[in-house]
């Protein structure tokens, strides 16, 4: 029982030192004014039913239009005003357009494909997807492209800053940092050959459109809920160039707009984030709970008192690397763990029942022929 405590004390030092490493060495873009760039950037825009977030986008593109080439929407056959709000944007700028989507193939989701159609219009050198609730601030497009040219990227992806306005996103949200930043050091994305040291974040990803075009990411992972983890493995496996880094204020997200959404959301990929592995999950999700309860039984108070410590360094950690409030999430350590409990085991459920409804569609169910 002891031997079991000092292995669950160790497993959380580890994580301190990976959350610490990642604070210290700050993932970002490098910050300033960016110099000008000659490749063509094509920002894509995969959107279904995103009435309240595609005007906010395209509100913004006006800052950063210079520093693109076009912007292209792919209305998924929205139930709401989307196709409507796109549509009034591209009638006034000649950079914007909109495509209208029709019936989703058989063996597609949804996003996946309207990534594909998206880069089969796209004229760019440079392939930018982004979801409609990204926002971008000057010369963070043109700062993404100088950081790829500068390490010979072929796909670059961001974190982007989490916005987290409502009481369900903040219980909720900083649960992937959380995990992201106690377990992977980012710049081994970068410089590790290891497809295993990889992630990434299909909120936004930046291609090459030569290497884009040869190996049609998005196509060939058209059936995976998790394509922006399978795509940066699968390009790593490729021998190309790849990073991933946390965005500052240059580029944020406002992710989910309340508790039940995140939920759903987060229970789609809970277990990608161990790759794909239930029992990854299950054990780190268990071992993470047990740890505090484990150490003062059986190890003592001096060793109970250090590890929530080491818990609560972990929190102020990840929380200075995402820019997170620390005190809200340092104080919210028992509910957002309850909640990862609540995440992981609907996601079971759902995997068990191939039943999860996302924009909806069912993401187990693909179109028939």
């Amino acid at each position: 029982m002891v031997t079991v405590g000092w292995i669950l004390f160790g497993f959380g030092m580890v994580r301190l030192m990976v959350a610490l490493y990642n604070m210290a060495g700050r993932p970002y873009l490098p910050s300033g004014e960016a110099d000008g760039d000659s490749k063509r950037v094509s920002v894509l825009v995969p959107a279904r039913n995103e009435e309240e977030n595609i005007g906010r986008l395209l509100e913004g593109f006006k800052v950063w239009r210079d520093e693109v080439y076009e912007l292209v929407v792919y209305d998924d056959m929205s139930a709401d005003r989307t196709f409507a709000v796109a549509a009034r944007y591209s009638a006034s700028d000649g950079k914007v357009k909109v495509l209208q989507g029709s019936r989703l193939p058989a063996g597609w989701l949804g996003k996946n494909h309207a990534c594909h159609r998206l880069s089969l219009v796209a004229s760019g050198d440079i392939l930018l997807f982004v979801d409609a609730d990204v926002t971008l601030k000057k010369s963070a497009v043109v700062r993404s492209v100088n950081y790829m040219e500068k390490y010979g990227l072929q796909l670059l992806s961001v974190f982007p800053r989490q916005i987290m306005d409502n009481p369900g996103s903040r219980l909720t949200v900083p649960l992937m940092n959380w995990i992201l930043l106690s377990l992977l050091p980012l710049k081994a994305v970068r410089l590790s050959p290891r497809p295993s040291l990889a992630a990434a974040n299909g909120q936004f990803m930046m291609f090459t459109k030569g290497m884009y075009d040869n190996l049609v990411p998005h196509s060939r992972f058209r059936n995976s809920a998790v394509e922006d983890i399978a795509i940066i493995k699968f390009y790593k496996r490729e021998g190309a160039r790849v990073a991933t880094l946390l965005g500052r204020d240059d580029i944020g997200c406002r992710m989910y707009n309340n508790f039940r959404e995140a939920v759903d959301g987060f229970s789609k990929n809970i277990f990608d984030f161990f790759g794909g592995s239930v029992t990854v999950c299950l054990l780190f999700v268990v071992a993470t709970t047990v740890a505090p309860f484990w150490i003062f039984i059986y190890n003592g108070p001096v060793a109970g008192w250090s590890y929530l410590t080491i818990i609560i360094a972990v929190r102020i950690s990840v929380s200075v690397a995402s820019r997170q409030n620390t005190l809200i999430n340092v104080l919210s350590i028992v509910p957002q763990h309850i909640v990862l409990w609540i995440i992981t085991l609907k996601a079971a459920v759902t995997r068990r029942k191939k039943n999860l409804t996302w924009k909806g569609r069912n993401i187990y169910r693909q179109p028939s022929s």
